[in-house]
């Protein structure tokens, strides 16, 4: 499945700045919009580490702010007038005049911060929760290609938003592609607590474990001995696997309401697996979750 690339924010927020061009590109540019100024030189190695953050940053605001980038080698003379004593040094202008500023390769989120105060970071956040929205309602509607451009939107925003890295993955299962699934999902942190990648990560792992085999086949075995929980475990996985994970719950429960400790507890270790794909919040892992809870200390 092959989806069109992210949509890309306006070329003209970052640039190459000038002594010549600063009256044009900063003073009067900020009178419409914040303009961050990053002084630098091709020497300073910390200004290598704190140039590409600020571009990234700069390209996730989404035209609230805009960067120039002055090397102060070519052009000293705006340096000297604000007193850049060391580099990097980063000002911001805001009707012409500075407003804010800092000095030295400071972190990402520090970076973000200062931004969000220039902008108010309102505009931003707001857009991207209405895509994330969007990109839930898409897929809720079997709309494969408009949730995939809804996330992929997000990710252009902010590239680590895990519910948008999880709702890319998402897409990609549902139309059957699990390793581009899985190659997708990795792009979260390992150790991710965000629901929606853990409960992929969790579909992702009920798909890789179903049995080969036709559904048919498991439930005429059932029907035949009631008791092969073999059968109704299998059946319970290919259940999973196609997505159907209250037909999965509803498996595993009759397993455990006949034999808890079948299998080393196998079912009921599924059970946690089917209730972390449908969602900790889900109806299936609450009713799930009573119903075990009434099997067990009954």
């Amino acid at each position: 499945m092959t989806f069109a690339d992210p949509t890309s924010p306006p070329a003209d927020l970052i640039k190459e700045g000038s002594d010549a061009g600063f009256m044009a590109d900063v003073m009067e540019a900020s009178k419409t919009q914040p303009v961050i100024v990053d002084f630098w030189a091709t020497w300073c190695g910390p200004c290598r580490q704190l140039t590409p953050m600020l571009e990234k940053a700069v390209r996730a605001a989404q035209g609230a702010v805009k960067l120039v980038k002055i090397d102060v080698d070519k052009n000293p003379a705006y340096a000297g007038q604000l007193r850049v004593q060391s580099i990097p040094t980063v000002y911001a202008f805001v009707d012409g005049q500075p407003v804010d500023g800092f000095q030295g390769a400071v972190p990402e989120s520090q970076i973000k911060a200062f931004i969000d105060k220039l902008t108010g970071g309102a505009g931003v956040n707001s857009d991207v929760e209405q895509l994330l929205s969007l990109g839930e309602e898409s897929l809720g509607l079997g709309d494969f290609g408009g949730a995939a451009q809804a996330f992929a939107h997000v990710l252009s925003i902010e590239p680590e938003n895990e519910q948008a890295i999880a709702g890319m993955a998402r897409v990609y299962l549902a139309g059957g592609d699990a390793d581009q699934a899985r190659q997708t999902i990795a792009m979260a942190p390992a150790d991710s607590k965000e629901p929606a990648v853990v409960s992929l990560r969790a579909q992702l792992a009920l798909a890789a474990s179903a049995p080969a085999g036709e559904t048919a086949a498991l439930e005429a075995r059932l029907q035949a001995d009631p008791n092969d929980h073999q059968a109704r475990f299998d059946l319970a996985q290919a259940q999973a696997a196609a997505g159907d994970l209250k037909g999965a719950a509803d498996s595993l429960l009759a397993i455990v309401a006949a034999d808890r400790e079948w299998s080393d507890q196998a079912a009921r270790k599924q059970l946690l697996t089917v209730f972390e794909a449908a969602g900790g919040a889900s109806d299936i892992a609450r009713d799930g979750r009573r119903r075990l809870s009434s099997i067990l200390f009954s």
